[in-house]
């Protein structure tokens, strides 16, 4: 059985007036996190923590003070604070939210 809308203008997937009670969205947590530079910063001391592993060696007998386990710790660590510094950033912030 088929019930025909009288207003017309609510969707059917609604309750008519559904829409008016609840809030409507106005922002979002955060910025994207690709768009910080908190990101790019992250990013940047990854690379630099890398290229500094793979340029230190054992040069001339001597040993390899700055090994791959060290670095991948160090890329850990960074990650971890990439990550705490995105939960701050999500906890009391708002961007405006594009429709």
């Amino acid at each position: 059985m088929t019930t025909a809308n009288p207003v017309g203008n609510a969707s059917p997937h609604t309750r008519e007036g559904a829409a008016d009670r609840r809030p409507r969205r106005l922002s979002t947590e955060t910025k994207a996190a690709f768009k910080t530079t908190e990101f790019f910063v992250y990013l940047a001391s990854v690379v630099a923590v890398l290229i500094a592993s793979m340029v230190v060696g054992d040069d001339d007998g001597h040993a390899d003070y700055f090994r791959a386990d060290k670095a991948w710790m160090y890329i850990v660590i960074l990650t971890v604070g990439y990550m705490i510094s995105r939960g701050l950033a999500k906890s009391g912030s708002r961007d405006p939210y594009d429709d």
